[in-house]
């Protein structure tokens, strides 16, 4: 009789805590739309056209390597949202003296690299010591910004402290501080740096809002939210998936269809297209670019330069505009686009006159030898289809006397063999890295530079003294003339044929906010939502 009655109440007992049960869960709030979504990872698919060199900001020069590291790797100053303003960055404050050589930073405190270990002054130091004692082929970027007729620009850098880095310079730098945003030099972990040694560029750790997680060759890179970033509330997006998408017309169909999110290179020929789908949506990339056909000034025949000068009246520019661009892109005359201070839009443009171009080619005592064109193999934003572009300066060319043959490389094998001055003709281009003239004229066409960015192997002393003295004047107006001089030699010399300063164009899931493009080309995905 006890047990039955036991047995009973307990059933009770159970029934009524049950009820309970289901009456608080009553009384919650039911889960709505917006809680579901919430717990959605955010994942955005970024399709581009070629793979990344390496993950080691400081030694790669690319584009493809720069849109991912950006995200991985931080500088200590930032610039803006969409142009190339400066502002705080790892750095919160900085000082100058008088005289412009010394630059004294107060760093961010309680940063910490994606492995765990403390951002401070010491690990500044050691990055830029590192970049310092490094080959100047390998460290290409602070070697051509940092380094003058052998001169180490900055001379020392010391942590003063944990929070505080001095940097003494050796005479005055005008784009100092713009130099520093640059995407190379991003600080990377000094633990991680002697962990991985040579392997540290497919080990990438940094500060960033994204930390690396995978890299499939050819394929896709995948970062992942770092979870102690120190911009509280950031980064709004999950993962981020690189994806590698050659041609431009397969990377907008994997847009159409919700294979990727976001897709770089649109063709403008695609434009009117992507506007016309409910579901997508134009993004225009501020412009600051160049592109080219660099003539490399030390290989026959361009060691002449009346060949050069006869291959710029060749060539027929703005047909090559008017049927590789459609509208979205402007003749190029100068070696950096008229938004740069310190364009010189005095200088006429070599008129497209094939008779003209015959007669210097005679006088050059060119004898018809051959020459191989290379076409890009990717396409870019100042370079939408490179073998078509190649197809038409062929034919320019083959129309006054100058036969070629157009050929290819995969991308980096392409950018080793121009680096080395493998090419006779190739086509190629730029995006700026801070909005300086510096980094167009010195970069792409100074002596010292032969071997990293300047392709074309061009040396002419007057315009290497012009640049190096344009670095150090901080008077705006005397350094724009120093500069509109330089071009004006660059001009007569015909180490390229400047082509077109483009728009880039890109397109994105309506769903994709808060992107904002950068005229540099790379942009921190940081803010990016999607819907």
């Amino acid at each position: 009789m006890l047990k039955k009655l036991w047995s009973v109440g307990l059933l009770l007992l159970i029934f009524v805590l049950a009820a309970c049960s289901g009456n608080d869960k009553a009384n919650e709030p039911a889960e709505t739309d917006g809680d579901k979504k919430s717990n959605v990872p955010q994942v955005l698919v970024f399709g581009r056209g070629g793979d990344s060199v390496s993950l080691d900001p400081a030694i790669v020069t690319d584009g493809e390597s720069a849109k991912v590291t950006i995200n991985i790797y931080e500088t200590l100053v930032n610039f803006g949202e969409q142009d190339t303003t400066i502002h705080p960055g790892l750095a919160e404050s900085w000082e100058v003296s008088e005289d412009g050589l010394t630059y004294t930073f107060k760093l961010r405190e309680g940063v910490k690299f994606h492995d765990g270990t403390d951002f401070n002054a010491e690990a500044v130091v050691k990055n830029f010591e590192r970049w310092k004692a490094g080959a100047s082929e390998k460290f290409y970027y602070y070697h051509s910004m940092f380094k003058a007729d052998g001169e180490d620009i900055i001379s020392e850098v010391i942590a003063d402290g944990d929070y505080t880095v001095i940097f003494k310079l050796s005479r005055p730098q005008a784009p100092f501080l713009k130099n520093l945003a640059m995407f190379p030099f991003g600080i990377a972990s000094p633990t991680a740096l002697d962990q991985y040694g040579e392997s540290f560029g497919d080990n990438p750790v940094g500060t960033g809002p994204f930390k690396f997680v995978e890299w499939k060759r050819n394929d896709s890179i995948t970062l992942e939210k770092f979870e102690d970033y120190w911009q509280e509330g950031l980064p709004k997006l999950d993962k981020v998936i690189f994806r590698s998408i050659p041609d431009n017309s397969a990377r907008l169909n994997a847009l159409v269809a919700g294979e990727i999110d976001l897709a770089d290179g649109i063709n403008p020929s695609d434009a009117q297209s992507v506007e016309a789908n409910a579901n997508l949506q134009l993004i225009e990339r501020p412009s600051m670019n160049i592109g080219y056909l660099g003539l490399t000034n030390t290989r026959p025949p361009f060691d002449n330069k009346l060949v050069r000068q006869a291959v710029n009246h060749a060539i027929d520019k703005q047909a090559i505009v008017d049927a590789f661009y459609l509208g979205r892109a402007e003749v190029a005359v100068n070696p950096m686009p008229p938004s740069i201070s310190g364009y010189n839009d005095a200088i006429k443009d070599y008129e497209y006159d094939p008779e003209k171009a015959k007669a210097l080619l005679a006088e050059a005592g060119y004898d018809g030898t051959p020459i191989e064109l290379w076409a890009m193999p990717v396409p870019r934003p100042y370079m939408p289809d490179g073998r078509k572009i190649a197809e038409a300066i062929q034919k320019n060319l083959q129309d006054v006397g100058i036969p070629s043959e157009i050929k290819t490389a995969e991308w980096a094998t392409y950018l080793d063999m121009a680096k080395n001055g493998e090419f006779d003709a190739f086509l190629l281009g730029w995006t700026g890295d801070n909005g300086d003239a510096d980094n167009f004229i010195y970069t792409l066409l100074d002596k010292d530079t032969i071997g990293s960015n300047n392709y074309a192997y061009y040396a002419n002393e007057e315009v290497h003294n012009l640049l190096i003295q344009a670095q150090s004047e901080v008077d705006e107006e005397k350094r724009n003339e120093l500069y509109k001089k330089a071009q004006e030699i660059i001009k007569e010399d015909a180490p390229w044929v400047p082509l077109a300063h483009s728009i880039p164009l890109l397109a994105a899931k309506k769903g994709v906010t808060n992107y904002k493009p950068h005229p540099t080309g790379s942009e921190v995905l940081s803010n990016v939502e999607i819907q």
